[in-house]
C-alpha cells in the first residue's frame, strides 16, 4: 500500500523532484501514483533493462492522463486513419510519439509485446518517432493498444491535423532549449562588456555583481538546454560506446566547472560565455540538420513520387493514372500480379490477396465483393476493382519496400573511423593537457576545453547521408525511384547489365497485330480480350486493347504461368493464349513474335506481333557496351538478333527462347564469375531474375509495376537516360570522399589551435556546427550542380514547371 513523506527526493522513474509527496513502493519512490504504476508494470513484464540503458528516462505521470481521450477510437470509421492493414486475426496500427528521445524508449516501444500477450510486434521508426503495432485484435482493441501506451508513459500524438498526415517537424522542447540558451548567451555577453574592456580598481562591487548574474543566468543553460547533449552521452555510456556527444559533455562541465570556481574565489570572470555559446551553437546547429533531413526525406516520399502508374476506370474507360492523381472514391483495376496501392473496398471481381509484402504470410487470402483490401497486398487471380477510400501513402509503400532487404552493416574506413573519433580526441586533449601542464599551466583550460569541442565527426558521418539522400531526391525526380541508399552504391559498383527485351527495349505499347488462323467469332472475341486484360504481361495488354471488346467479367479459374501463358474459364468458355508450346504443346520453332489462342478444345489461331524498339536504342548501348559488360535474356525468338547484336557489340551474349528460370539460373551464373550484375526487366514477369541480382531495376510503363523483387523502378520514358543515371551514381562516391577529405583538413587545422591554446571555447563552438554544415553544403551543392550538368532536372518544381 502506498505511504507518503515528506522527504524531498527525486523520482525513480522520471527524476522529477518530488516537490509534494513520495509514493513508496519498496525500496523505490516516485513523484506520483502514475510514475509508480508504471514502473510496476515494467517490473511485471521484466522490462527493468528500460532503466538501466539510460538514468531515469521515464516521463512525468505528475499530471494524469484521461484514457478516454482516445475513447473516440472504439468508432471504426475514425480508428481507419491510424490502420495500416487488419485481417480476420491481426491489426497493424502506426501512431506517432513525440516523448519517443532515447534508446530506453527504444527498447521499451519494440517489447510492447511482453506488456501484453495481445501485442504481437512492434517496429519503431526513431528518426521519425513513429511506432507501428501489430496486435491481435481479438485480444486487444485499438484503444487498449493506445492506453498501452499511455499507461507506458507514451501518449499519442491525435489531432484533427495530425489525421491529415501531418505532424511537428522539430521538437518543441528543442526549440524552447535553444530560446532559453540564446537568451542567456545575450545577456551574458551583454554583462561581460564591462569585462572585455576592463573595469577599474573602484568598480570592483559591479564586476563582482555581473560575475554573479552571469553565473545565475548560466544555470538554466547548463541544466536545462544541455540536457539533450548529457541524455545522449549518457546513453553511449551505457552501451559502452562514446559517441560524439562524450567530448562536448565533457568541454561543458569543465567550461562551466572552472567558472564556478573562478567567480566563486574571485580569481576570475570565467567563461560562462563560452559555455553557454557553446550549448547555442551546438543546439542550432542539431536543429538546423534535422530540418534539412527532414525537408529532403518529404520531397523525396511525398514530390518524387514512384514512377509507375494505376488503371482508374473512368466513365467506363481505363486510364492509366500516376499514384498523385488517385484520391478517395476512384475506381482502380487491379490486374493478376499488381499491387494495391491504397486502401480500399472491393467493388468487382474475386480477390485473392496475398498479403507477405504487410505480415510476411505468402499464403492469399480471399475476399468478397463489400470487404476492405489495403495497401500493399498483392491481387494473384483475376483482375479486380477496388474503391478507393484512403488516399495513397506513399512512404508506407516505402517503408514495405524497405522491410523485405535485411539491412547490412556498414564496415567501411569511414565508419569504423567515425566510431573511434571520439577516443582519438580524448587522447590528443589529454596529450595537450600534459604537455601544457609542463610548460604553460594557464593554458590548460582553453587547450582541453578547445579540442574537445573543435574536433567533430559529424562531417564523416553526415557526407554519405545528406550526399545519398539528396542524390535519391534528384534521381526520383528523373524518373529512377530508388529502394534506399545503399542502391547506390550497388549502382556504381555495377560491372554486368542484363537487359530484358519485351517491354524493356520494345516499347510495349506499340505493338501491331495481326491474326493468323479461322475467324473468330464474336463473342470468342470477348472472351480472348477478357482474359487478356487480366495480365500485366506486355503482350497480353496489346492483345487486349488489339481486341479492345474487354469488359467486366468473372474470370474462373484463372492461372498465369510467368513466360508461358494465361488460361481461364470466360462465360463457360475456356479460353488459352501463350506460347506456342504453352498452348498446343507443340516445340517447334518460330522466326517471329506470336501469341497462340486456344477455344475449349479448339487451336483457331495466333496473333503475330510486329514491335518497335526505344527511340536512341543505338546511341545508350553503344555509350553502355563501352563501360560495361552486356546480356540480353529473352523468351521470344531470335528474329532480331543481328540486329541486337549490332547495338551491343560482339562481345555480348544475348539468348533467347528463356525460361524465367533459366535467366535467373544466368544471372546466378555471371555472378559466381565475380561479376556485380544490373537486371533491368519487366517488374512482375522478371520478379526471380530482379531479385538474383545485385540490383535488379523494374522498367515501369504506364503500369502498376512495384515489386518486392525490384531495388528500383524506371520509368520506362527515361531508359535512354539509364547511362546518365549509372555515371551519377559513380559520382556520388567521390563528392563523400572529397568531403572526406575536407572534414580531415578541417579537422587538422582545427585541432592545430586548439592544441596551441590559440583558440577560444566559444570560437570552436562556432566552428563546429560550422564544419557540418559546410559539409552539407558542399555535398548538396556538388551532388545539384554535377545533375544539372548531366540533364537532369534538380526539383519537382523545376519538374513541374518543365511540363507546363
Amino acid at each position: 500500500m502506498a505511504t507518503t513523506t515528506e522527504k524531498r527526493i527525486t523520482c525513480d522513474h522520471c527524476g522529477d523532484p518530488c516537490t509534494v509527496h513520495t509514493v513508496k513502493w519498496g525500496e523505490k519512490v516516485f513523484c506520483c501514483e502514475g510514475c509508480r504504476t508504471v514502473f510496476q508494470l515494467l517490473d511485471r513484464s521484466g522490462l527493468c533493462d528500460y532503466y538501466r540503458l539510460n538514468e531515469k528516462p521515464g516521463l512525468s505521470h505528475a499530471n494524469p492522463l484521461r484514457h478516454e481521450k482516445f475513447a473516440f477510437l472504439d468508432d471504426i470509421k475514425l480508428a481507419a486513419p491510424f490502420i495500416l492493414f487488419q485481417d480476420e486475426q491481426e491489426t497493424h496500427a502506426r501512431w506517432y510519439l513525440p516523448q519517443m528521445h532515447c534508446s530506453s524508449c527504444l527498447y521499451l516501444l519494440e517489447n510492447l509485446h511482453r506488456l501484453h500477450p495481445g501485442v504481437v510486434a512492434s517496429r519503431v521508426d526513431f528518426a521519425a518517432k513513429e511506432v507501428t503495432v501489430l496486435f491481435d485484435h481479438h485480444r486487444i482493441s485499438i484503444r487498449q493498444v493506445a492506453e498501452l501506451l499511455i499507461a507506458a508513459g507514451y501518449e499519442p500524438y491525435v489531432s484533427l491535423r495530425d489525421l491529415g498526415g501531418t505532424k511537428p517537424v522539430v521538437s518543441r522542447s528543442n526549440i524552447y532549449r535553444l530560446g532559453v540558451a540564446g537568451f542567456c548567451f545575450a545577456n551574458i555577453m551583454l554583462l561581460s562588456f564591462p569585462e572585455y574592456f576592463g573595469l577599474g580598481a573602484s568598480e570592483e562591487g559591479l564586476r563582482r555583481i555581473f560575475r554573479g548574474l552571469n553565473l545565475a543566468l548560466s544555470l538554466p543553460v547548463f541544466f536545462y538546454s544541455a540536457q539533450p547533449f548529457y541524455r545522449n552521452a549518457w546513453s553511449g555510456i551505457r552501451n559502452r560506446f562514446l559517441n560524439i556527444d562524450a567530448p562536448i559533455v565533457l568541454a561543458i562541465f569543465v567550461t562551466f566547472a572552472r567558472s564556478v570556481y573562478e567567480v566563486v574565489t574571485g580569481t576570475g570572470s570565467g567563461f560562462f560565455d563560452s559555455m553557454t555559446g557553446i550549448v547555442f551553437f551546438m543546439l542550432a546547429g542539431r536543429i538546423l540538420q534535422d530540418r534539412t533531413h527532414r525537408r529532403l526525406s518529404f520531397e523525396r516520399d511525398y514530390r518524387s513520387y514512384f514512377p509507375i502508374a494505376v488503371s482508374v476506370q473512368k466513365e467506363g474507360k481505363e486510364v492509366s493514372t500516376p499514384l498523385p492523381g488517385i484520391q478517395c472514391g476512384d475506381t482502380l483495376l487491379i490486374h493478376h500480379g499488381e499491387l494495391i496501392p491504397a486502401d480500399g473496398i472491393l467493388t468487382r471481381g474475386q480477390a485473392l490477396i496475398d498479403y507477405s509484402f504487410v505480415t510476411g504470410e505468402s499464403l492469399p487470402v480471399p475476399k468478397e465483393m463489400g470487404e476492405l483490401v489495403y495497401a500493399g497486398g498483392k491481387q494473384t487471380g483475376a483482375a479486380i476493382e477496388v474503391l478507393v477510400v484512403k488516399e495513397v501513402a506513399q512512404s508506407y509503400l516505402t517503408q514495405l519496400w524497405n522491410s523485405q532487404e535485411n539491412k547490412k552493416e556498414e564496415h567501411s574506413f569511414i565508419h569504423v573511423l567515425s566510431r573511434q573519433f571520439t577516443y582519438i580526441v580524448l587522447t590528443v586533449a589529454v596529450c595537450a593537457a600534459v604537455y601544457w601542464w609542463a610548460y604553460d599551466p594557464a593554458r590548460i583550460a582553453n587547450a582541453v576545453t578547445a579540442v574537445l569541442i573543435v574536433a567533430c565527426p559529424c562531417a564523416l558521418l553526415l557526407s554519405s547521408t545528406f550526399t545519398n539522400g539528396n542524390i535519391m531526391r534528384i534521381l526520383g525526380n528523373n524518373g529512377l525511384y530508388l529502394r534506399n541508399a545503399r542502391v547506390i552504391e550497388d549502382i556504381s559498383t555495377t560491372t554486368h547489365i542484363v537487359f530484358d527485351k519485351t517491354g524493356t527495349l520494345t516499347m510495349s505499347g506499340d505493338h501491331v497485330l495481326t491474326y493468323k488462323g479461322r475467324p473468330l467469332e464474336p463473342a470468342e472475341q470477348r472472351a480472348i480480350a477478357i482474359l487478356a486484360a487480366q495480365s500485366t504481361h506486355p503482350l497480353s495488354k496489346a492483345l487486349a486493347r488489339h481486341l479492345d471488346k474487354a469488359e467486366p467479367c468473372r474470370v474462373l479459374g484463372f492461372k498465369e504461368t510467368p513466360g508461358k501463358g494465361t488460361e481461364g474459364w470466360v462465360d463457360g468458355t475456356y479460353i488459352m493464349i501463350g506460347s506456342r508450346r504453352f498452348v498446343t504443346g507443340s516445340r517447334a520453332g518460330i522466326t517471329d513474335t506470336r501469341v497462340y489462342v486456344r477455344v475449349n478444345d479448339e487451336y483457331p489461331g495466333y496473333f503475330r506481333y510486329s514491335s518497335h524498339y526505344r527511340e536512341g536504342i543505338a546511341w545508350w548501348m553503344q555509350v553502355l557496351r563501352g563501360r560495361f559488360s552486356l546480356s540480353l535474356l529473352s523468351g521470344d525468338n531470335d528474329r532480331d538478333r543481328s540486329r541486337l547484336e549490332g547495338w551491343m557489340g560482339e562481345g555480348s551474349r544475348i539468348l533467347f527462347y528463356q525460361s524465367p528460370e533459366e535467366k535467373e539460373a544466368y544471372i546466378r551464373h555471371l555472378q559466381r564469375k565475380g561479376e556485380k550484375v544490373m537486371m533491368v526487366g519487366d517488374g512482375l514477369n522478371d520478379a526471380g531474375a530482379l531479385r538474383q541480382s545485385d540490383t535488379g531495376i523494374a522498367v515501369a510503363e504506364k503500369g502498376n509495376s512495384f515489386t518486392p523483387a525490384s531495388q528500383a523502378i524506371l520509368d520506362a520514358a527515361q531508359i535512354q537516360r539509364l547511362p546518365v543515371f549509372l555515371r551519377y551514381c559513380r559520382v556520388a562516391g567521390k563528392i563523400i570522399i572529397a568531403s572526406f577529405i575536407l572534414s580531415i583538413v578541417y579537422n587538422i587545422i582545427g585541432l592545430s589551435f586548439a592544441v596551441r591554446g590559440d583558440l577560444s571555447p566559444l570560437i570552436a563552438a562556432i566552428l563546429m556546427p560550422s564544419s557540418s554544415l559546410s559539409i552539407l553544403l558542399l555535398t548538396y551543392g556538388s551532388a545539384t550542380w554535377t545533375a544539372r550538368r548531366l540533364g537532369l532536372t534538380v526539383s519537382a518544381n523545376e519538374k513541374d514547371h518543365a511540363r507546363g
